[in-house]
């Protein structure tokens, strides 16, 4: 199959009257101003300026400059006809400095809430609603410097931050999530080592899934407690749907869904870690760090539960003797592992394509299986496509336009296997697409380009691709455009 066909009928679909037309960013990726108006570096400040972690030694310094370019970035977002915006909180620019005492409000930054509340009633003017993400991965370096995810402490610094944001906010915020894909925030950042903070420590890795999971929890019950409003409370996870492949694929798959999506359902939705993850880890960890009680605070019910879906992975049992492939999407990577207890277990063959500029192969029959299997797994949970995208090399036409058909075809067919899943019965309430803008893309720094508005990183002038356009006339009307 070709990128640029399609396997499905597409062209005038028509979604229902009140789904959720958004984009999405992180804080880190877009705003810049890494040290103005209080805010102090976070732990990708940190790994950016370290020789050797990100592709040309970019940081996100400037990013796209979204700080400064507030008020025009909020116009583009409404020429686009944007119903909902996706961004997530600098926890630096709100809380630039350790905790000096036990109330919530002490060493808050108020030139940081400022800034959150000028977005948030911009985007009220504009009509457009305000999804909020406590946490996308810019942890403030002075909790990694007392130890980071795998320390309970960090959930216990989340859930006052989670309180500040909540008091500030949550009279307008429409939605809050709380975590944006803590398997990379546990997993890439302290198992593997190609994301920030860097570490490659199996045992921390899973400490900080669990702490992550705890934390959700605890915001969840702090938003609830602060939030005068009347917000939808979700988190946002990224989903891994697998294939297997050769004798035992069944077991490749079991393991690397335990590790990589039952390890957080499991206790949000459930109250319970699954028993095969923690006998798949036994020879890592012996999750003595879960204590009584911590499974009925992370299982608090939430309104709706983000899914981020890029690709597939294939998975087959390694023969422990031919060199492991490790083709998990993942290749800005450290040198530790991001599947601690299965790392000599299971392999990550390489797949069929076509692929993005990432590497990554295109499959939105994939999305419609992940949606139909959450369905499955949790009949009365609303769902949110909360990121989906894909990066190409954009080249700005001599007219000055930025024609991108790849990623056109790519939205123009994801969006057309979720509306099969809600054909199905899926409860899908919207759609981000990731991402607003072209932007710092982590590891790979400013090389990957997302958006679907180009953003020239010298003049950081904005123009909106093809893409874009098209997407435009998507959320206006509701119906897929041809």
């Amino acid at each position: 199959m070709n990128a640029g066909t399609s396997d499905y009928r597409d062209s005038g679909l028509v979604f229902p009257e009140g789904f959720t037309f958004g984009s999405a960013t992180a804080s880190y990726q877009v705003e810049g101003a890494a040290q103005e108006d209080g805010r102090t570096p976070s732990i990708w400040d940190t790994f950016s300026k370290t020789p050797g972690k990100v592709w040309n030694g970019d940081t996100g310094d400037v990013a796209t400059d979204h700080y400064h370019r507030l008020e025009s970035d909020l116009d583009l977002m409404k020429d686009l006809g944007l119903g909902a915006y996706r961004f997530s909180i600098a926890w630096p620019r709100i809380q630039p400095q350790p905790s000096t005492g036990s109330g919530a409000g002490s060493a808050v930054n108020q030139a940081g809430i400022d800034f959150y509340s000028r977005l948030v009633d911009g985007l009220l003017e504009r009509g457009i609603r305000p999804v909020a993400t406590l946490y996308h991965w810019d942890l403030p370096q002075y909790l990694e410097d007392a130890g980071g995810w795998p320390m309970r402490a960090t959930a216990d610094a989340f859930e006052r931050y989670a309180e500040v944001m909540g008091s500030a906010l949550g009279d307008r915020v429409h939605t809050w999530t709380t975590l944006n894909e803590p398997w990379c925030s546990a997993y890439l950042g302290y198992g593997q080592g190609g994301h920030a903070p860097g570490r490659g420590e199996p045992a921390a890795a899973l400490a900080a899934v669990h702490h992550l999971n705890l934390a959700h929890g605890r915001a969840v019950q702090a938003l609830r407690a602060t939030s005068t409003g009347d917000p939808d409370y979700s988190v946002t996870l990224n989903f891994h749907v697998l294939r297997g492949r050769g004798d035992g694929a069944a077991e490749a798959m079991r393991r690397i869904d335990g590790l990589a999506n039952r390890a957080f359902t499991g206790p949000m939705l459930r109250g319970e870690y699954p028993v095969d993850l923690l006998e798949d880890t036994a020879s890592v960890t012996d999750w003595s760090f879960v204590e009584d009680g911590d499974l009925a605070t992370i299982a608090q019910p939430i309104d709706v539960l983000g899914v981020n879906y890029y690709s597939t992975a294939t998975v087959r049992m390694w023969d422990g003797v031919s060199p492991r492939q490790q083709n998990d999407g993942h290749k800005a990577s450290g040198d530790g592992t991001a599947w601690p207890g299965s790392d000599k277990a299971v392999e990550f063959v390489q797949q069929p394509g076509p692929y993005t500029a990432m590497g990554w192969n295109i499959a939105p029959e994939g999305l419609e299986e992940l949606l139909l299997s959450l369905k499955a797994q949790f009949p009365d949970q609303p769902l949110m496509v909360t990121e989906n995208g894909a990066a190409f090399d954009d080249v700005v036409a001599d007219n000055g336009s930025v024609p991108d058909p790849e990623r056109l075809d790519y939205l123009r067919r994801h969006f057309t296997a979720a509306h099969r899943a809600m054909e199905q019965g899926v409860d899908l309430r919207g759609y981000f697409v990731w991402s607003l803008l072209d932007n710092f893309e982590w590891g790979y720094g400013y090389a990957k380009r997302f958006g679907i508005v180009r953003v020239d990183f010298d003049s950081l002038e904005r123009t909106v691709k093809d893409s874009g356009k098209w997407y435009a006339l998507l959320a206006k009307t509701g119906v897929l455009p041809e």
